[in-house]
Order: C-alpha cells, then structure tokens, then sequence
C-alpha cells in the first residue's frame, strides 16, 4: 500500500472506530492497524491517528 493511500485509511479507520490508530512501515510497504494491536517495533511506527485529539 502507498504511503498517501495508508496515511488516508489510518485517519479513517481511527474516526470510523473512534481508536488510536498507527500506520507502520513493513517490507511490503504500509500498513494501518489499531495501536492497542500493534505488539512490534516501535520504530516501524510512522504516525499514530488519535481521534480524539484536536
């Protein structure tokens, strides 16, 4: 996935779920997944999306 296309579904995805979202860097490119899942690497960790936050 595109970084564009990852960085549009992370922000989507944390407003739809209202969670913390985080879109990280893997070898395949980039994928979005809800923090409290993400058990990894914290320096694949590109941006995280918070909802609530203004």
């Amino acid at each position: 996935m595109s970084l564009s296309t990852a960085q549009s579904l992370a922000w989507n995805l944390a407003k739809t779920l209202m969670t913390v979202t985080v879109l990280i860097e893997t070898d395949g490119g980039y994928a979005v997944m809800p923090s409290d899942e993400f058990d990894g690497d914290p320096d694949l960790v590109v941006r995280e999306y918070d909802p609530f936050s203004s």
